[in-house]
């Protein structure tokens, strides 16, 4: 486990010659602003290191956060998302931009979905449609999502099958407020986590 910050005290990566640009500030205060579904996690994680002269890293798990604040740096719940914001005022031909944003997305899944053709089509459509309806201004998004199944054999522990969804993306943001691309990456997480929509209560047998 690795300590979340408090909003006003963020880990990011910056070479030590350079200061910190006004701009990746403000975009690394917005990413904390962001309002979440009750049963999803949200907290400060490393960044990579060289990808970009600036990065900042959040960690989206699901489960109670009453229980903890603390986001895992190494997941390995049911479902979890990592979302990382690159800055590279020297790439925006590149980019298009200079705030990119990349995104991971791991989820458990039962069999009947994970099996489904039209899997992977549907998860992209949600963070397509997600993006948008959140308002969130987007250019250069791409990525995959892949539908894995893993037997297990032998003596490891876990059940006989296990079948999972990942999507990879990134997308470059064409402002500084990344509050509704937080939102949004945080909707995806629940749509593929299969909780139902918010307002909702599953009743249990």
């Amino acid at each position: 486990m690795i300590d979340s910050e408090a909003t006003s005290q963020h880990k990011t990566s910056a070479t030590p010659a350079e200061s910190t640009p006004a701009e990746f500030s403000e975009a690394v205060e917005s990413m904390h602003r962001a309002r979440l579904r009750p049963e999803l996690n949200l907290g400060t994680i490393r960044p990579p290191q060289r990808l970009a002269p600036f990065s900042h890293a959040i960690g989206l798990e699901v489960g109670n956060q009453e229980e903890s604040d603390d986001v895992s740096t190494n997941s390995e719940g049911d479902s979890f998302g990592r979302l990382i914001l690159l800055h590279d005022p020297g790439a925006e031909e590149t980019w298009e931009g200079a705030m990119r944003l990349v995104a991971y997305i791991q989820a458990d899944m039962d069999h009947a979905v994970a099996s489904d053709p039209l899997l992977p089509e549907v998860a992209w459509q949600w963070l397509n449609e997600g993006l948008e309806q959140a308002g969130a201004g987007f250019t250069n998004l791409g990525g995959t999502v892949t539908s894995t199944t893993s037997v297990r054999f032998g003596e490891i522990g876990g059940p006989p099958s296990a079948y999972q969804v990942e999507m990879r993306a990134s997308w470059t943001a064409t402002g500084t407020d990344l509050t509704a691309h937080v939102e949004a990456f945080a909707a995806v997480l629940a749509s593929v986590a299969g909780l139902p929509p918010e307002g909702v209560t599953e009743l249990r047998r």
